[in-house]
């Protein structure tokens, strides 16, 4: 697989080198090169790429900003010498981070996770849609992709754009940066429901509803008015 990518970034030394180690990297095809966010906004969307390497701190319109605007379906590696910035890469989704100076070695590294990415995806749309899905999902969490088996989850709580993925056996929830709207997307309906605007919970794993909550362990999920004539419905389904 060959990414093609593009390069943003207003420090003429820094935008030198990323172009240095893309035009090496057979894993790449460089597309363009660009000082400034404002050209580069005027030029993508006409020859979209795969994969953007963008620069934080720029004036004019800055990484954070200017990665809202590009394509869904492009990942984003942000470049900068700012390490505070780390966590709001993260809050717009960013593939990965690499930390002025940045070695070669970070770099291939960062172009290596792209790569599994799109491979990973591409997979997933060459399923026939007769074919059996699978009994998996993948998700992005703290700049990793994780292959959730869809038996092992309990319930999905949503936190503004975030959602937390609890499994059984497991204490501590998954954390990944997606909306309910697309989490209950990716989930099967036949197997999965929603009971709340913040809860979506996996059928089978209801075992005790008590006083309107879905009750997991020490954990109560509510069920709001909109949703209760569904769970009824199911129930009544199971009920002996």
């Amino acid at each position: 697989m060959k990414l093609r990518c593009a390069i943003v970034d207003d420090e003429p030394l820094a935008l030198g080198l990323l172009e240095s180690y893309a035009k090496k990297t057979d894993l790449l095809e460089l597309a363009g090169t660009y000082s400034n966010a404002i050209t580069a906004m005027k030029e993508l969307p006409e020859q979209p790429v795969d994969l953007l390497f963008l620069d934080i701190q720029m004036p004019e319109l800055n990484g954070l900003e200017f990665s809202r605007m590009i394509p869904a379906d492009t990942r984003i590696v942000f470049t900068t010498a700012f390490g505070q910035y780390a966590l709001d890469g993260y809050r717009v989704n960013a593939l990965d981070y690499l930390l002025k100076p940045i070695s070669y070695t970070d770099f291939l590294q960062a172009v290596n996770k792209a790569v599994r990415w799109f491979e990973l995806k591409q997979k997933a749309d060459a399923l026939p849609a007769t074919e059996k899905a699978p009994d998996f999902i993948y998700v992005k969490s703290n700049y990793k992709l994780i292959q959730i088996e869809l038996s092992r989850i309990l319930y999905v709580e949503g936190l503004k754009d975030y959602v937390k993925i609890h499994l059984e056996d497991e204490s501590r929830p998954i954390l990944s940066l997606i909306s309910m709207k697309a989490m209950e997307d990716k989930l099967p309906s036949e197997r999965f429901i929603r009971v709340h605007r913040s809860f979506i919970v996996q059928k089978s794993k209801i075992k005790i509803i008590d006083k309107g909550r879905i009750v997991f362990g020490k954990a109560y999920i509510p069920i709001s008015e909109s949703y209760k004539q569904e769970i009824q419905n199911y129930v009544n389904e199971h009920f002996v």
